[in-house]
């Protein structure tokens, strides 16, 4: 989904350790990134310098980003903007440093089938069918969530649960944001495996049961 990027300046917004960052630098885009953990940043770094990439990274919020405006071409954000407590001011930042006709393009996960409470439904097999969800309009501005990783158990021994800050938004609330913040929605996409890769793969087969992620992008078409 990723329009044409070589020779684009970008900025990665809440790039963790700098993986996705990288393959936008392995398309030959001149890419800066931030996240607000300091520790995420020095991985980063460290991988910058035995790889190098020409990645510039800084410990920042994405909420007041420390860039002029009109700065780069576009902008990206992996799984990021759902973790912010105010994704609205990301979304005007985003906009502010981008170029008129520059693009940010973010992944979240899907707010229909994310809400407070799901359960994924199986039947006697163990194959899943459906998914039950529930307080799709609560308010759930920073509710603390624990949970560890259920497809990797080698990475979970002697783990303590890690705790996560939740924030889930209606998808009225993400879609109006975007355009709130002067973008015109040019793209979505809704992920999912198909039929074979399903086959073969059986931990991601119930990304044909509902949507796990929303793909969205948005173009700055000129200046307000």
């Amino acid at each position: 989904m990723l329009p044409f990027v070589e020779g684009l300046t970008g900025l990665d917004l809440g790039c963790g350790e700098g993986h996705n960052t990288r393959l936008l630098a392995e398309r030959e885009a001149r890419m800066s990134a931030i996240d607000v953990a300091p520790a995420f940043v020095r991985y980063a770094r460290e991988e910058e310098r035995s790889r190098p990439a020409g990645i510039r990274y800084a410990a920042a919020s994405a909420q007041r980003l420390p860039f002029r405006d009109a700065a780069f071409d576009f902008a990206t954000a992996f799984m990021s903007l759902m973790d912010m407590p105010d994704p609205h001011a990301a979304l005007r930042e985003a906009w502010r440093v981008l170029r008129p006709g520059g693009f940010l393009q973010f992944s979240i996960t899907h707010p229909c089938f994310d809400p407070p409470y799901r359960k994924l439904l199986r039947d006697g097999r163990g194959v899943a069918y459906a998914l039950e969800v529930g307080g799709y309009f609560e308010d759930t501005h920073g509710r603390i969530d624990q949970w560890l990783f259920s497809e990797a158990p080698t990475a979970r021994a002697g783990l303590r649960p890690f705790q996560v800050p939740r924030f889930h938004r209606p998808l009225s609330v993400w879609l109006n944001a975007v355009v709130d913040a002067g973008f015109q929605i040019e793209r979505v996409a809704e992920p999912c495996v198909d039929r074979e890769t399903a086959a073969r793969f059986p931990v991601v087969a119930d990304t044909r049961v509902v949507a796990y992620f929303l793909h969205v992008r948005g173009r700055k078409l000129s200046a307000k």
